[in-house]
């Protein structure tokens, strides 16, 4: 069902320096936990909460997230698949979540358009994070158009512009993180846990379809008409930049359409670099 009209929020205005982190968390009942002195205490807490998502479907993973993690809380979506699902979870239950996504400049038009197919759908508005103009100039003077073909160091450099610093700005005062990992999207994602800590912006960090197939995010989005790109029905299962994406054959792994021309499998950006995993301590 359409909705008319959108939903702004004050913590929608971009933020440009980062938070200390690690901190926001509530206890059982209304009261503050203490905040974390350290990334064991992060790590603990994260354990802790990641045991008690366990037993929830998705829709009381993020409400209980969300009870847990106080300040602003960031969902950075790429409209692929498992966000959509995430994002319909989000809306649906209408939770005080913001909503970002990181505009490369190189996405497809097929993206672009899926992005204006959610708002109209959900009546919210995704926060765009853009690269800096004058970090675009310099990267392209350098390296040319497409210059991150000519080698990994020449890839990562367009992603830390286009992708990385974005993000950090994306996540600037945020106390939490929402994504929408899969354990068996590759090997480098097996293992990742509901909930982890971040050590870098000392915040937790979710994915709330850490379990999930990808025939299950499949059928979900089937089943509740979730918007969703139409590349997925041509073979593109992990969509990024369009110069760094093409299908996939039946026998490849997910993600191997993603940067297909360099040999190392974790086929990663740097977005999700860190621990994945809760550590109990």
């Amino acid at each position: 069902m359409e909705h008319v009209g959108f939903e702004t929020r004050p913590d929608d205005i971009v933020l440009l320096a980062a938070d200390g982190g690690g901190r926001g968390l509530l206890g059982d009942g209304e009261t503050e936990s203490p905040e974390p002195k350290s990334f064991d205490d992060l790590a603990d807490r994260a354990a802790d909460l990641d045991r008690v998502l366990a037993g929830l479907d998705v829709t009381g993973r993020l409400m209980r997230f969300r009870e847990q993690v106080r300040g602003t809380i960031a969902f950075t979506t790429s409209f692929g698949l498992e966000d959509q699902v995430i994002l319909h979870h989000i809306c649906e239950a209408g939770l005080d979540i913001d909503l970002v996504t990181l505009d490369t400049g190189r996405l497809f038009p097929e993206t672009y358009a899926t992005w204006q197919r959610s708002e109209q759908r959900y009546g919210r508005r995704v926060r765009a994070i853009y690269p800096r103009h004058a970090a675009v100039e310099t990267l392209i003077a350098s390296q040319g158009i497409n210059g991150f073909y000519a080698s990994r160091e020449a890839r990562g450099a367009c992603c830390h512009v286009r992708k990385l610093e974005p993000l950090a700005r994306a996540l600037a005062g945020a106390q939490g993180w929402i994504t929408g990992l899969r354990a068996d999207q590759s090997a480098y994602r097996r293992g990742i846990a509901f909930v982890a800590a971040d050590p870098e912006r000392g915040f937790l960090k979710l994915s709330p379809l850490a379990d999930w197939t990808r025939a299950a995010v499949q059928d979900f989005a089937a089943a509740h008409e979730v918007p969703t790109n139409p590349l997925h029905q041509q073979g593109f299962v992990s969509i990024g930049c369009a110069p760094c994406t093409r299908a996939i054959r039946p026998d490849e792994p997910e993600r191997a359409g993603r940067w297909w021309w360099e040999d190392d499998g974790r086929k990663e950006c740097g977005l999700h670099s860190g621990p994945q995993v809760a550590v109990a301590r």
